[in-house]
């Protein structure tokens, strides 16, 4: 396990809470919150198998659902059919790109974004406080890649 400070303070969170520091629930922690990836809990486990690790699926959603109370993970819903979990990296208001064919999501970041949705809401005398944008297409590595057929 890394033993970053994120990590660590996944431990401190858990023990504040009287919660069990297991094993399973660390491993977990550092493979959501050692990556920049936006894991689903099948891709959990399947991180956790490809480190030797193994958990059961009730232990991955209710490890993620203690991640995300602690405040150190967030919670994402696409419109998948399923959520995605992403470390919460003190990473400002952020947008995503999401590819319909191989689920890569890519975050990015554009001012003029902000400024644009600031001025949408003062004009409809609304007081903006935060907005989410989820961008769905095809991303260049699946625009490229040979047709299958």
């Amino acid at each position: 396990m890394a033993g970053s400070s994120v990590t660590d303070a996944f431990t401190r969170y858990l023990r504040a809470h009287n919660l069990p520091i297991t094993h399973q629930r660390l491993a977990i922690a550092d493979i959501i919150l050692g990556s920049t990836e936006h894991y689903s809990a099948d891709e959990v486990r399947k991180a956790l198998a490809e480190r030797g690790a193994t958990a059961g699926t009730a232990t991955v959603y209710r490890t993620l659902e203690v991640l995300v109370k602690s405040g150190l993970v967030v919670e994402r819903d696409f419109g998948e059919g399923f959520r995605r979990y992403e470390a919460s990296r003190g990473v400002p208001q952020h947008e995503h790109l999401l590819c319909t064919q191989c689920g890569r999501v890519e975050e990015f970041r554009d001012e003029r974004l902000d400024r644009m949705t600031t001025l949408i809401a003062e004009s409809h005398d609304f007081a903006r406080q935060r907005h989410r944008l989820v961008i769905y297409g095809i991303c260049a590595t699946c625009r490229r890649a040979p047709e299958a057929g």
